[in-house]
């Protein structure tokens, strides 16, 4: 009994070798090729795909890089009558900035030297005789020099009716108006005026010089 089995047992051992010697070695490049499992393919699929941030699922976020853009405050109203303080919901106009406060101090520093320089026959004149206006003048008085020009009121729109002065003289505390055409007036202070005579031509009549 105990030979009938060992004998079975070896046939079948026989049986068994071949079989297992005739199963080919696996290929490497065979693995490779072969296509993966569809669980290997979600695998690789969530390795490539990028990671989302938080920043791009917030929609309140801006999408990319944006330019730079300086802040520019709301311009003030502009008041066209004093605010008392009995008025509410109005805001005066702000206090002045460094740059604006020194702007105006350039300008008034100007305007003052500007002044400085301007004599007591600077501006606007006007020369009459017996309450008639004859000429308007208009002068500037700087370091001691006068010039100017006239207009003659009596010609108004005519072309040859102004014109600038020739010569104005001033001699000690005379002034002299030489105008074109040989029209000349002496003039000296009186009071808040000037007073003398005015030569056109062969007429000879006395005028005044007040300022406008």
């Amino acid at each position: 009994m105990r030979r009938a089995a060992a004998r079975l047992a070896l046939g079948l051992a026989v049986l068994a070798a071949p079989a297992a010697r005739s199963q080919p070695a696996q290929d490497p490049i065979d693995a490779l090729l072969r296509p993966l499992p569809k669980d290997a393919d979600v695998e690789e699929e969530a390795e490539a795909a990028p990671a989302s941030s938080d920043a791009a699922q917030d929609p309140a976020l801006p999408a990319g890089p944006q330019p730079y853009r300086p802040y520019v405050p709301p311009p003030h109203p502009t008041l066209t009558a004093p605010v008392f303080v009995h008025e509410t919901g109005k805001n005066p106009d702000p206090p002045a900035t460094p740059t604006e406060a020194a702007y105006d101090s350039r300008l008034r520093s100007s305007a003052a030297s500007v002044q400085g320089f301007q004599g007591p026959m600077d501006g606007g004149w006007t020369l009459s005789a017996g309450g008639q206006a004859l000429y308007a003048l208009q002068l500037t008085d700087r370091n001691g020099t006068v010039e100017g020009a006239w207009r003659d009121l009596r010609r108004s729109g005519a072309l040859d009716a102004y014109g600038f002065f020739d010569i104005i003289e001033r001699t000690g505390g005379r002034l002299t108006f030489r105008f074109a055409d040989g029209i000349v007036a002496e003039l000296h202070p009186d009071g808040g005026r000037w007073t003398g005579e005015l030569v056109e031509g062969a007429r000879r009549e006395t005028v005044s010089l007040i300022r406008r």
